[in-house]
């Protein structure tokens, strides 16, 4: 049963329309002919109609002036400013009807964009590549965002309705078929959503509501405001929608730090525990991960199962900033932040979770950042080394693989994947991929021109060294070089780095994930000669310890520096050579 207020119902014998428009005096319901809505309490209009099956168009006439899509449509034919299409969801057999989810601990992610993940850039093709990521261990395919965007081609981002997956790469069902696909073959899917803005096409929402949104700015757009209990709602309602709908196992919640709630109990808080009943009801493994530039530790609790109000994890950005600081060299932007000892930033997101956690940042002015969060478990951060945001937003889209040596690229792996935080790799990083992904999108017209014009302001450095090198982000070829290059597993390189890849998460299969439940953090150390050195308390009592050169050249040692069983590493001497990593496993 469809309990949410917003979106259509459809009945045993026909449907029911609603729409939330305060801001309207008057709602035409657009079908075969126009119908007038009756106006409801608190500003919502309804209209009951007989004999509407799954399939219908429609849209909604506001005042007599503009016709606007539904805004919780579950379907757009004909992209954002078209008629929507009623979906009976109930409609499709699931095969992996048994599925239940995995455990959090189980959670190796990889990153994807549909659109780019392969040539034909769809759902169904995606299928045909889900027996590899299982192959190289991953056990967590997660899509960047889905909903409904202007154009032909986007990251996602500049989504505006939010409940219906983008037609750009197929339909419903589609989508279904590659999660229940995914699932048959013990894979969970994520979904990255956008609840801070609206993308700056295709949105009516301020015409007929324009109480769904505050004076304040957000660097995309407008602020939403949920202290609106319908606004709250819709956000909420749509995360419950992804999950009970189609079934993802969870949810990446885009950089709330940008979401404005003075005085309120949060939307975030809300939203968990919403999910967190859905999970209760169905009896699903259900996650909720965050971007949360403030470093908040605490709205995390890894363990707190099903949420209750808290997030399972957040995108570690310290991490990823530290490591690419310390493979490439490159100090601009908010990687300045990290350019006074890179190493030792590293040791201390190994040993309690963030970097900043509380101190002043020169990118920020001087502004404190971050709260303590060494009592968190390693298990509340994703680790990574390169996602969408760190390659796309780069002027050539260029990603780490072109920007350091393969030796250092594969020490730092040894570390992501084998340390006791979530590690995840972005599309095609299994094989040390060098396809770019340049952002892109399709927008037309003034917007169009107002977006090469921002691009070209915020990398005016880019322009001034690189000139035309730099891509389009409105060109089609741009869009077309980001597709992943899957024929460039053939070559011996990719072969080689696919087989560390695969070999690193069977060990992290078969030793970590087994004692990851209940792990905490322990110590760790850098020094400045390149060696570093840390160790978790494992929830089964054991000792994790690393060892690491992460230097070019050889570090002497002590025999004794490291106890316990060889999981990784070649054997250690009286030095350990350059950009090497050992693994020790110590058992009770």
């Amino acid at each position: 049963m469809n309990e949410r207020q917003f979106g259509t119902r459809l009945r045993t014998d026909g449907a029911s329309f609603r729409l939330w428009a305060p801001g309207a005096k008057r709602v035409d319901l657009l079908l075969q002919k126009s119908t007038p809505m009756r106006r409801c309490d608190n500003g919502w209009f309804s209209a009951d109609v007989a004999g509407v099956k799954a399939g219908a168009r429609y849209k909604f006439r506001i005042d007599d002036e503009i016709d606007v899509p539904d805004p919780a449509s579950a379907f757009q034919p004909d992209d954002v400013s078209g008629p929507s299409e009623l979906i009976d969801h109930s409609d499709y057999r699931w095969r992996a009807s048994k599925w239940r989810g995995r455990p959090w601990v189980d959670t190796t992610l990889i990153e994807t964009h549909v659109g780019t993940f392969t040539r034909e850039g769809t759902y169904r093709a995606m299928i045909g590549k889900l027996d590899h990521l299982v192959a190289t261990g991953i056990t967590a395919l997660e899509l960047m965002p889905l909903a409904d965007f202007a154009g032909s081609r986007n990251w996602g981002y500049d989504g505006v309705l939010w409940y219906a997956p983008d037609s750009g790469y197929g339909r419903p069902d589609d989508l279904k078929t590659l999660i229940d696909e995914a699932h048959l073959r013990g894979l969970m899917v994520f979904l990255d959503v956008v609840y801070n803005h609206f993308g700056p096409e295709g949105n009516y929402l301020g015409r007929y509501a324009p109480c769904f949104f505050t004076e304040a700015q957000t660097p995309w757009g407008s602020a939403i405001d949920y202290r609106v209990r319908e606004v709250r709602a819709f956000a909420i309602e749509n995360a419950v929608y992804w999950l009970r709908e189609y079934r993802f196992d969870g949810l990446r919640l885009d950089a709330v730090h940008a979401i404005a709630e003075p005085g309120e109990v949060s939307m975030l808080h809300d939203l968990s525990v919403a999910v967190g009943h859905l999970a209760e009801q169905t009896n699903r493994h259900i996650h909720l991960v965050l971007e949360n530039d403030d470093n908040r530790s605490s709205v995390l609790d890894a363990g707190q199962d099903p949420p209750r109000g808290k997030y399972r994890a957040q995108w570690n950005d310290d991490y990823h900033h530290a490591w690419h600081v310390l493979l490439t060299g490159e100090t601009q932007g908010y990687y300045r932040d990290y350019e006074r000892s890179p190493l030792h930033d590293i040791a201390r997101a190994l040993g309690s979770g963030f970097v900043y956690q509380g101190e002043a940042s020169v990118h920020r002015g001087g502004q404190r950042r971050g709260e303590p969060s060494g009592e968190l478990a390693p298990t509340a951060f994703v680790n990574f080394l390169e996602n969408h945001d760190q390659i796309g937003n780069r002027a050539l889209g260029d990603r780490l693989e072109s920007n350091a040596s393969s030796e250092a690229i594969e020490a730092a792996l040894a570390v992501l994947l084998v340390a006791p935080a979530i590690p995840m790799l972005f599309m095609g990083e299994e094989w040390g991929s060098k396809a770019p992904f340049p952002f892109f999108c399709g927008f037309e017209g003034e917007l169009a021109e107002a977006v090469r014009k921002g691009r070209r302001q915020e990398y005016a450095w880019a322009y001034a060294k690189y000139g035309e090198e730099v891509p389009d982000p409105l060109a089609a070829s741009t869009f077309q070089s980001a597709v992943l290059d899957w024929e460039s597993l053939n070559q011996d390189t990719a072969k080689k780095r696919l087989a560390l890849v695969r070999e690193l998460l069977a060990l992290r299969r078969r030793e970590i994930i087994p004692r990851l439940a209940g792990a905490g953090f322990g110590k760790a150390h850098a020094a400045d000669h390149g060696l570093l050195t840390a160790s978790w308390r494992m929830g089964d009592g054991a000792s994790l310890q690393l060892e690491a050169n992460l230097s070019n050249a050889a570090i002497g040692r002590k025999p004794d520096e490291a106890s316990g069983r060889k999981i990784w590493g070649s054997k250690a001497g009286e030095s350990i050579a350059p950009w090497s990593v050992v693994w020790h496993l110590g058992v009770r």
